[in-house]
Parts: structure tokens; C-alpha cells; sequence
């Protein structure tokens, strides 16, 4: 197996990494996230069409009927249609709303639902979404840290902050809506990347324990190339899901799989080169990782 030096440019993937992670921050303290209708609260209206619904044709009569801000998305079929208002808007704005739309195509458009989400309660989603995140993190480090050894779980906990905090970045940049979908899409973002990170930790502590004269860089160099292999397929192939889930799925989960589509590969990079990174900066060495020695018995019967 041919072993590369993935930590002989480790400062550059460190440089890279602030650089991300700034340009996230600066992005995410200026523009902020461009927060959906679950976080800042207004009027969802779900409708059914006859025929199929043109989408665009729907957006223009309700901005020219005075519905500023108004977001149209299928729901399900192309003749089940999602409207999104934003705050401010009444139950009895909603009906009137649906009356314009009946008016403006020319078939029956049958009321499925009103719901209004109050300030308040986005206000309190968000503030719970935040603490699911944190709770996450906490828990995930925790359990490294009992799993493997603390300097794993700092390793750890610092690539998936890594990845919440570009994936953040990004979509503030770019000013994608930030719903409870892509919510949810960071949570697995955190399982996906944690995954990676266990497979990879694993493999360098197995290393540590079987290769005892090479020094650390040389055994998380051969521990990355080991695994490899297994981190670009699983990749890879779920890249090529949700690239499909993008393109294909629809407007209602495209916030969904673009923050996955974007997670997944910075959770790829995170493994290979944060998670580690923090390792051999914390100094780990096959001292940490020694099986305990038990009173009476040798060493060598413990060692692999």
C-alpha cells in the first residue's frame, strides 16, 4: 500500500481551515442567515390544483396582488401547491389570498390548510435548535473521550465545529433559506462527519498499538492512507444521492440536500485533515493508547 503524506501539509490544511472558518464567521456576523418561515414566524397556506400549477405564474399574480415577500414551492405533486407569507399576514389575508389565485387561473384551487407561525415560536426554535446542536457536541465528545482517549474527542469536537460552522457560512453567503430542513441536515451533518472521524481514530489508535517504533506522523500518514479507500467510496456515493435529491426532489428539500451535498464534503476533508491535525498538535503519542497493565501480568501478553 502506498502510504501518503497527507500531515506533511497539515499547516496548509490549518491555514485553509481559518481561512474558511473566518470567511464564515465574517459572512455569518454581516449578512447573517436568511431565516425561513419556521424561525420569524408568518402564514402557510397549502392549496390544490385541478390541473397542474405553474409556479411561476402563481409568484406573479400574488406579487402583483400586493403579497410582497410571498415564496411558492410544490408540495408532493405538481398540483399541490406551498405558500409561504411572511409575517404580518391574517387567516383572513390567506383566504382572500386563495380568491386572487382562483380568479387569476381559471379552475377550482381548493384550501387545504392555514397555519400561522408567531415571532415567538421561531424565536424558540431556533433557540432549542441551537441547544440540540451544542447538546450534540457535547454528548459526541464525551463519548470519544470514554471510547478512545480525551485528545481524540478535542480532535473530534473541533472537525465538527468545523464543518456546522462552514456549512453555516455557506449558506449565509450565498442567502439560501435557512429552514428546520437544513436544520436537520446539520444534525446529520454532525452524524455523518462523527462517523468518518470514529473510523479514522480507530484506525490510527490500532496503529499506534501495533506499529510501536514509528513516530506519530508516520502512523496517522498510514492510518489516513488505510482508510482512504472506504472514506471515498462512502463519499462518494452519498454525494451522488443527494446530488440527486438537489436536482430532482424538488424545491420543498433542496435547502435539505444542499447542506448536506455541502457537510458531507467538508466532513470528508474534516476527517482527514482537522481531526487529525489537532491530534498530532496535541502531542499523542503511543503512551496514550497503552493497554492499562494489570498486576502480575506482562506486557507483552497485552500488547497486539
Amino acid at each position: 500500500m502506498k502510504v501518503i503524506d497527507f500531515m506533511g501539509k497539515r499547516r496548509i490544511a490549518a491555514a485553509f481551515s481559518v481561512l474558511l472558518i473566518l470567511t464564515a464567521l465574517g459572512s455569518l456576523a454581516v449578512k447573517q442567515l436568511n431565516w425561513g418561515l419556521d424561525f420569524t414566524g408568518g402564514t402557510l397556506v397549502e392549496v390544490h390544483y385541478e390541473d397542474s400549477a405553474d409556479l411561476n405564474e402563481i409568484r406573479t399574480t400574488l406579487a402583483d396582488a400586493g403579497y410582497a415577500g410571498a415564496i411558492v414551492v410544490s408540495f408532493g405533486t405538481d398540483k399541490d401547491v406551498l405558500i409561504r407569507l411572511p409575517d404580518g399576514y391574517s387567516d383572513a389575508q390567506g383566504t382572500e389570498m386563495l380568491q386572487t389565485l382562483q380568479a387569476s387561473s381559471g379552475v377550482n384551487v381548493e384550501l387545504r390548510r392555514i397555519e400561522f407561525v408567531g415571532p415567538q415560536v421561531g424565536d424558540e426554535l431556533r433557540e432549542q435548535g441551537g441547544l440540540a446542536m451544542l447538546l450534540a457536541l457535547g454528548l459526541v465528545m464525551l463519548y470519544i473521550a470514554f471510547r478512545f482517549q480525551f485528545k481524540f474527542a478535542v480532535g473530534a469536537v473541533v472537525a465538527l465545529i468545523h464543518d456546522v460552522i462552514v456549512t453555516l457560512g455557506f449558506f449565509s453567503i450565498i442567502g439560501l433559506e435557512f429552514d428546520l430542513t437544513v436544520l436537520a441536515a446539520l444534525l446529520a451533518v454532525i452524524g455523518y462527519s462523527l462517523n468518518d472521524t470514529i473510523v479514522v481514530s480507530d484506525r490510527i489508535r490500532e496503529n499506534f498499538r501495533k506499529l510501536r517504533r514509528a513516530e506519530p506522523l508516520e502512523v496517522v500518514n498510514i492510518s489516513l492512507s488505510e482508510t482512504l479507500g472506504r472514506t471515498l467510496v462512502t463519499s462518494l456515493t452519498t454525494l451522488l444521492v443527494l446530488l440527486a435529491l438537489a436536482l430532482f426532489g424538488g424545491e420543498m428539500i433542496f435547502g435539505f440536500a444542499v447542506a448536506l451535498l455541502v457537510g458531507v464534503m467538508i466532513g470528508t476533508y474534516s476527517s482527514i485533515y482537522v481531526a487529525s491535525n489537532v491530534l498530532l498538535s496535541m502531542g499523542v503519542s503511543k503512551e496514550d493508547l497503552m493497554i492499562p497493565v494489570r498486576e502480575g501480568a506482562e506486557q507483552d501478553d497485552l500488547m497486539p
